[in-house]
């Protein structure tokens, strides 16, 4: 969502751990909420003094849904936030993994169609490839 983001982080192991983000100081808590779409630096610190680890995750936004009936309201689906990224690619796939769109981070988005045809409300699924090579994959629904 725009506002309700947030981050939990799970750990396997023995120990009693306190939690940071983008080096803002140690909580207990492992969840960090209110956040936008972006980078994030996470750390996990034992407090016994066994050692710390922190590494990079990206906070992705995108509509779980998207509805291109051409009332002006969630007609187009596209990442939110990725202009941040202007060499982001996003590849829209169906069901059976045909692929129906490629558009970049500054195009408008998906409007629900593939060759000029209005694609039928269901699934599709989605491949955000970013800047830096990393990718995410996740799906949304079309709903007509």
């Amino acid at each position: 969502t725009d506002n309700q983001n947030s981050i939990t982080i799970e750990v396997s192991g023995d120990g009693e751990y306190e939690y940071a983000l983008n080096g803002n100081g140690y909580q207990n808590s492992n969840s960090f909420t209110d956040l936008s779409s972006g980078d994030y630096t996470v750390c996990i610190n034992d407090k016994k003094g066994c050692g710390y680890v922190c590494e990079e995750v990206f906070l992705l936004n995108y509509p779980k849904f998207f509805t291109p009936n051409g009332d002006g309201v969630n007609d187009l689906w596209k990442i939110k936030y990725s202009f941040i990224e202007p060499n982001m690619q996003l590849k829209i796939f169906d069901r059976y993994g045909k692929l129906l769109s490629v558009f970049g981070s500054l195009d408008f988005g998906w409007d629900g169609t593939s060759n000029g045809y209005r694609l039928p409300a269901d699934d599709y699924w989605f491949v955000v490839k970013r800047q830096n090579g990393k990718e995410f994959k996740g799906h949304f629904a079309l709903k007509r």
